[in-house]
């Protein structure tokens, strides 16, 4: 396959791209882990203009990105006149359009704005038309290779150099309003963030588990606050178990965007979360962070750890590991990661795995991290019980 280079060598087309789109409509997860290729090409191309074509409602990932200078939104399901007006706007603008997805409608987008085109194909037959509206393309691994090396064979097709950096940013005003909203100095409280819910049921660990974690944390200093997103049914969710949690628990569910959120997260002692957007945000963070995974493929979708710059996956199939900052913590049982929508096969049935796992193993994937959470009921036994040796 040509590299860009290659290409711009035997007089098809420019030099270096002046105007870039990268096309990703798709959910938060795939538009974050798409950023290492936004900054390959900020890196290689200082001067270049880069939008983004995403999602309505997935633009917050990207909107404190310094690497960007526009973000699109599409909605998922357009009408006639919009998606119209949406294609007269992108119409051969762009010198490069690259898209990190698959499906049709990102293959679509990328050949209607690029004079240069480059997307993904997994080899199949059904998907071999697509070859005909790119002008180069790369391997769609949907198994065995992490997202973020899958995404990377795209700059290694525009000849520039790799960059593995996931790009979380935010701004002072987004510092100065969650210093506002918060019930304390978020200078002086040690306090962990946990985010309980994920946007499908099949990733979500027990409410118990949370609960008797927010305890833990109360019990030794540390304040636990909560995070989620602005759905109705998200912020009851997590509201419904706050109720349980110790008094120093701060809810902050539905209250802040997601650079507000990077901003939380960055000045935490620790993480814990699902299989979800803001558990790659916290890994990239650098952020002690436990990822609670079951039947999603690790390989795949594990969180990206800040500073991590192999070209090999950080992650295996099966089993609890240890890279960098995180602890990707795996559910139990022989058919773990069985890559399905929870045991009853639908996004809203539950998995036993998740549900099977122990806040104690979530306590020592903490102290794996560096954060002891001693048990006082239990370090109160023992006191008394050395008490009791010594009188006798």
């Amino acid at each position: 396959m040509e590299t860009l280079k290659q290409y711009e060598k035997s007089g098809k087309s420019m030099k270096v791209p002046r105007k870039i789109l990268v096309v990703i409509p798709l959910r938060i997860g795939d538009v974050l882990l798409s950023t290492p290729v936004i900054r390959s090409m900020r890196q290689a191309w200082p001067d270049a203009e880069i939008d983004v074509l995403v999602f309505e409602n997935t633009e917050g990932v990207l909107l404190r990105n310094p690497d960007i200078r526009r973000v699109i939104t599409v909605p998922a399901r357009p009408g006639f006149r919009e998606h119209l007006s949406l294609i007269l706007g992108l119409l051969r603008r762009y010198d490069l359009a690259l898209t990190t997805q698959l499906g049709d409608r990102p293959t679509l987008y990328t050949w209607i704005a690029g004079k240069i085109r480059i997307g993904m194909q997994d080899g199949s037959s059904k998907e071999h038309w697509k070859q005909h509206l790119l002008t180069h393309w790369a391997f769609f691994d949907r198994v065995n290779t992490h997202t973020v090396l899958t995404n990377l064979g795209l700059v290694d097709l525009l000849g520039i150099k790799r960059s593995h950096e996931v790009v979380v940013a935010w701004d002072t005003s987004d510092e100065k309003s969650v210093r506002e909203l918060l019930p304390f100095d978020i200078g002086l409280q040690p306090y962990a963030v946990l985010h309980m819910s994920p946007k499908f049921s099949y990733k979500m660990w027990h409410r118990d588990g949370w609960i008797q974690l927010a305890r833990r944390f109360e019990a030794n200093g540390i304040r636990a606050v909560l995070t989620g997103s602005g759905a109705s049914d998200e912020m009851e969710y997590v509201g419904q178990i706050f109720r349980s949690m110790p008094a120093s628990t701060v809810n902050m569910a539905g209250k802040l965007s997601l650079a507000e959120s990077a901003f939380l997260i960055s000045r935490a002692k620790c993480y814990v979360g699902p299989d979800t957007a803001l558990t790659h945000v916290a890994a990239a963070l650098g952020t002690p962070t436990v990822a609670l995974f079951g039947p999603s493929n690790p390989v795949k979708w594990g969180p990206w750890p800040k500073g991590y710059n192999k070209d090999i996956n950080p992650y295996q199939m099966r089993g609890t590991q240890h890279v960098s900052n995180v602890v990707l913590l795996q559910g139990e049982g022989d058919c773990v990661p069985c890559m399905e929508e929870g045991c009853d096969r639908r996004i809203t049935s539950l998995s036993a795995c998740l549900q099977g796992l122990p806040v104690e193993k979530v306590i020592a994937a903490l102290g794996e991290l560096g954060l002891a959470l001693v048990d006082k009921s239990l370090a109160g036994f023992l006191v008394d019980s050395e008490k009791n040796v010594a009188d006798k």
